[in-house]
């Protein structure tokens, strides 16, 4: 089997359920910017700086984004593959994370160690999927969890962000507005 199809060659794409859509369709925006993101947090793991916790729990993402991808691209709704135990797991990690960190009292520039750099960058990814995915709830029928799980996260990979830079000795450097 190829990948070369060529099915695609007149600027549409497939749906599971056989449908074809515009490859400017926001579905297919959210769906290439979730992709974006799985990319961006492969990046971060290969930096290679991060604790095996970390690591194994960016993994699991990653594997959640295949399945928001599923999602997103099923014109059938009953078949999700994104559910509220997940959100709640990050929402459990994000709780340990915060409890691990020094508390944030004022914005902090990203950046910091290529680690913490590459998941600041995962967080914009992410909130630009957000927005796609809610355009594309305003045309199709979306699983509403995706939108709270891809919420959540963009909330988590700041966190880690944080969190990388610190395991590094790293400090968060305050936002000055002069």
């Amino acid at each position: 089997m190829t990948i070369v199809t060529k099915t695609g060659d007149k600027g549409e794409t497939g749906l599971f359920g056989g449908s074809r859509v515009s490859k400017a369709d926001a579905r297919m925006h959210a769906i290439g910017t979730v992709d974006e993101l799985n990319a961006m947090i492969g990046m971060a793991i290969a930096e290679g700086n991060l604790s095996n916790g970390i690591h194994a729990e960016l993994t699991r993402i990653q594997h959640e984004l295949f399945a928001i991808g599923a999602d997103l691209a099923s014109i059938k709704n009953d078949q999700s593959k994104i559910h509220p135990s997940m959100t709640t797991a990050l929402e459990h990690w994000i709780t340990e994370l915060e409890s691990s960190l020094p508390a944030q009292q004022w914005f902090i520039l990203p950046g910091g160690g290529k680690a913490a750099a590459f998941l600041h960058l995962a967080r914009t990814v992410c909130r630009r999927a957000e927005r796609w995915i809610v355009a594309a709830s305003k045309e199709n029928t979306i699983n509403p969890e995706v939108i709270r799980y891809i919420n959540r996260l963009s909330d988590c990979l700041f966190l880690l962000a944080r969190a990388a830079n610190k395991d590094e000795g790293i400090e968060d450097v305050r936002v000055k507005y002069e």
